[in-house]
């Protein structure tokens, strides 16, 4: 009965996600250019802000961002290989490593500088150097924040996240002509979530699409040491924050998101040649069908009128952080990304 009861809190959602993702795809044959995913995100915020924003359809929304975009993500895993995954090089690791570091830095001081508490700040590190929600849904037990904090700082660093979305293919077209590794990179190593990743990816092409959801892989596996770092800001012990993780992973919050495992595996099935091209061909025309449905389901969930609500000392905390993360990213590519 409480699963049925599940499916149906679900459903509403998910059929609004799913009718408005097949649209999209349809609607993409037409202008091919713009691409079903972009197209899903536009139509998602016209539609669920002007008619379908009522709490019915939220779980379902949530639903299909989430858990549709997790399985998008494996799915991907089973069309790269191994190669694929070494583009990045060690220029590309270096690159991921020292953009999330100044992020965390520069978050932190600007958060003290506008008198904002340690666990607000440290949750808008992480959210905005690893993986958005996630990282900070991670970060939050660790160094015992409140949930009011909690939920103020996941908001701000989806707003931020959602700005640089569009914002980034449109740097990306001017100062590399979209050419796919620093592209990749910008976006891969910049943007908040997953999701938003693929989205602003998928606004330039396939092939970025996949190298800079690789780049975010990256940033998730090492959300494993910003939250143990962030323990240790906190004066607790390894012990203590290895306790807690435990805790959290016996409540089913697992620090390091399914999908990445799941990813890392159908990628060397693939590169193995236990997957072989008939079902990576099929897993990539499922994986974009599932994406374009997260990315609707995104869209759908953008409510324009808390962007604006939010205060100006939050408004110019989110704008800092995210102009920091665009000159760091530009001038650490300059050097190490090829």
């Amino acid at each position: 009965m409480k699963n049925i009861n599940g499916i149906k809190e679900i459903l509403p959602g998910l059929l609004v996600s799913v009718g408005l993702g097949f649209l999209s795809i349809f609607l993409a044959r037409f202008v091919p250019k713009l691409g079903a995913g972009t197209i899903a995100i536009f139509l998602g915020m016209f539609i669920g802000n002007l008619f379908l924003n009522q709490k019915v359809f939220h779980k379902g929304y949530k639903f299909a961002e989430s858990d549709l975009l997790s399985y998008s993500i494996v799915l991907l895993g089973a069309t790269l290989s191994v190669s694929t995954l070494m583009e990045l090089g060690v220029g590309g690791i270096v690159f991921i490593i020292l953009q999330m570091l100044i992020t965390i830095v520069w978050a932190i001081y600007v958060g003290k500088k506008l008198k904002f508490s340690q666990n607000f700040s440290l949750m808008m590190a992480g959210g905005n150097a690893v993986c958005g929600s996630s990282a900070i849904g991670a970060i939050a037990p660790v160094i015992d924040a409140k949930d009011e904090e909690k939920g103020i700082a996941i908001t701000i660093v989806n707003v931020t996240g959602i700005f640089l979305m569009f914002l980034l293919p449109v740097i990306a077209g001017h100062l590399y002509n979209h050419d796919a590794m620093p592209t990749s990179a910008l976006i891969g190593g910049t943007l908040q979530s997953v999701g938003q990743v693929v989205a602003s990816g998928d606004m330039v092409n396939g092939t970025v699409k996949e190298l800079s959801t690789i780049f975010k892989i990256v940033r998730v596996i090492l959300l494993v040491v910003v939250v143990i770092g962030f323990g240790h800001l906190k004066k607790k012990t390894n012990a203590e924050i290895i306790d807690e993780e435990i805790e959290d992973v016996k409540k089913g919050k697992v620090t390091v998101p399914w999908y990445v495992i799941g990813f890392f595996i159908t990628c060397a099935l693939f590169s193995f040649g236990i997957i072989n091209d008939d079902v990576s061909v099929l897993c990539k025309a499922i994986s974009n069908k599932l994406e374009v449905i997260a990315l609707a389901a995104i869209g759908l969930k953008v409510n324009v009128k808390e962007l604006v609500r939010q205060g100006k000392t939050v408004s110019i905390y989110a704008f800092a952080v995210g102009a920091m993360q665009i000159i760091s990213a530009v001038a650490l590519i300059y050097f190490l990304v090829k």
